[in-house]
């Protein structure tokens, strides 16, 4: 077992409810699990995002904590939390890093791999 190491798990969700096609609007919500797989307490610091959209346009999101948090985890202890992010295309892809500090000093990122947003209707990056 790594000493620092979290592992992320997301789980995306379209919003039909709050997206609007005809004017290039689509709404996104992911739920993301963050577990302390390491042997040492460490703290979420900052996050850092890069969305991409289907016509190629990127943006670049950086901010402290999630969701107005830091979570400080211990071995084995989990952070849920839900957000949500808009597109103009039907779909795209988000990828990331965060960035943690551990109780003993040390800090490192953890990567967030590439996930698909998607609204049941987009075959471009199937």
């Amino acid at each position: 077992m790594a000493k620092y190491q979290f592992r992320v798990e997301v789980e995306p969700q379209y919003l039909p409810e709050q997206s609007a096609p005809a004017e290039g609007l689509f709404s996104f919500a992911y739920t993301i699990t963050i577990t302390n797989t390491g042997e040492v307490p460490a703290q979420l610091i900052a996050r850092h995002w890069i969305i991409a959209n289907a016509a190629g346009e990127v943006e670049e999101v950086k901010g402290l904590g999630v969701v107005g948090h830091q979570p400080l985890l211990k071995p084995g202890e989990a952070f849920e939390y839900t957000s949500g992010c808009r597109l103009r295309t039907s779909a795209g892809t988000m990828q990331g890093s965060y960035f943690c500090v551990a109780e003993d000093g040390v800090r490192f990122d953890v990567e967030i791999p590439a996930f698909v947003l998607d609204d049941g209707t987009s075959r471009v990056l199937h």
